[in-house]
């Protein structure tokens, strides 16, 4: 008995081992059987993933066609009807206004005399010249035949030429004087303004009067911002009409754009000359509309790279920040399913915001034949297969 009672506690303790190791074996399966089906979810979920562009149902959306866009192509300012060359007239020297021949809006021809000064000091400013150029040239020559006979120095002689030299050139700035105490007109063309008056005495180079020139025509001459002034070219033809005259319509070109801003407006000058406006008054406000010549009309669509000024739906437009945007334009290949429907995907593409007008935009950037997604544009994304549905009412609002 004695040795049975040893051999109990040793067969407990090695069942007990057993029954340990039996346990933490299936432990152990459970788990790994568990992190293989956790594996085995998280792959289906991936591969679902993958595959939900390929199995969900198509979006459906209409297309737009850009249009070219005639307003975007033109510029619409606002200037003033004037003569190109304007002339401010005055006189040289100072003095006494003493005839006005003209008036305020007179047509003159060049070298027609406009105004002169009293004359009287001037003409004695003139002979007082003369007479120190007669004396400066009688002591030269006396001084020649003194030092011919050896009787006054060299010295002497140049000092003698010198003087007469220095009288030529007073009397030669005196007729000057003379010459500009007349306002004589340099070309044909209209007293704008006139600033002066009979018996009044006028400082020396204050405008009298300012000439409108004929000789290069006269303008429209306008301000333009600076964005508008860049797309404007000499040569681009233009409509011009006057609230003065509302029932015509005068045609032009433009002549001249300034390359500086002005310091006042920050615009920059463009000048239209126009046709058959010879009887216009200068001072006339009118409005231009200037049209921009398309650099690529004509070309083909290999040639045209979207920088042409075309509308497109607003629905089109996604994602506006400042003066851009993006659109998505369907990609040429197409996907055709068993069925034989066919579907489309669409590239996404950023464009310049011009303007608005109504419900539609104006964009630069895409090119005239262009596919590009109106409605339902807000659910497409690259990879979205797309169906393409007509414009009509009940597709209208088309939804994924």
């Amino acid at each position: 008995m004695s040795l049975s009672h040893s051999h109990h506690p040793a067969r407990a303790a090695a069942l007990l081992a057993l029954v340990l190791f039996t346990a933490c074996a299936e432990a152990n399966a459970n788990a790994n059987a568990n992190a293989n089906a956790t594996a085995g979810n998280d792959s289906g979920r991936t591969s679902a993933a993958n595959t939900t562009d390929a199995t969900a149902d198509p979006v459906s959306v209409t297309l737009a066609s850009p249009a070219d866009d005639l307003s975007a192509a033109t510029i619409v300012a606002t200037g003033t009807f004037a003569s190109r060359d304007e002339i401010p007239l005055g006189f040289k020297i100072g003095g006494v206004v003493h005839r006005v021949l003209v008036d305020e809006g007179a047509v003159v021809q060049r070298g027609q005399v406009l105004a002169v000064l009293d004359l009287r000091e001037i003409d004695a400013a003139v002979a007082k010249a003369q007479v120190q150029v007669d004396k400066a040239t009688r002591d030269q020559a006396r001084l020649l035949r003194l030092v011919a006979d050896s009787v006054a120095t060299t010295v002497q002689l140049q000092d003698a030429t010198s003087a007469l030299d220095a009288a030529r050139a007073d009397l030669t700035s005196a007729r000057v004087n003379r010459e500009y105490a007349t306002i004589i007109a340099p070309e044909a063309g209209t007293i704008l303004q006139r600033q002066v008056t009979p018996g009044a005495t006028v400082s020396p180079g204050g405008s009298m009067f300012v000439l409108g020139g004929a000789r290069r025509g006269r303008v429209l001459r306008a301000g333009l911002p600076d964005r508008d002034a860049l797309r404007v070219q000499a040569g681009d033809s233009a409509t011009v009409h006057f609230d003065a005259l509302p029932s015509q319509r005068f045609g032009g070109r433009v002549v001249l754009i300034g390359r500086s801003a002005d310091p006042r407006t920050g615009t920059y000058s463009v000048e239209i000359a126009l046709r058959d406006a010879e009887r216009l008054p200068s001072g006339l406000v009118g409005e231009a509309r200037v049209h921009l010549r398309d650099t690529f009309r004509g070309r083909g669509a290999a040639s045209d790279r979207g920088m042409t000024p075309r509308t497109l739906p607003a629905d089109a437009l996604l994602e506006a920040d400042g003066d851009s945007a993006t659109i998505y334009v369907l990609r040429d290949a197409a996907t055709v399913s068993a069925a034989g429907d066919s579907t489309w995907t669409a590239a996404r593409q950023r464009v310049a915001v011009l303007g608005i007008d109504g419900d539609r935009v104006q964009v630069q950037g895409v090119t005239a034949n262009a596919r590009v997604v109106a409605r339902g544009a807000p659910y497409v994304t690259p990879s979205t297969r797309l169906r393409v549905v007509a414009a009509n009412p009940s597709t209208r609002d088309a939804r994924p």
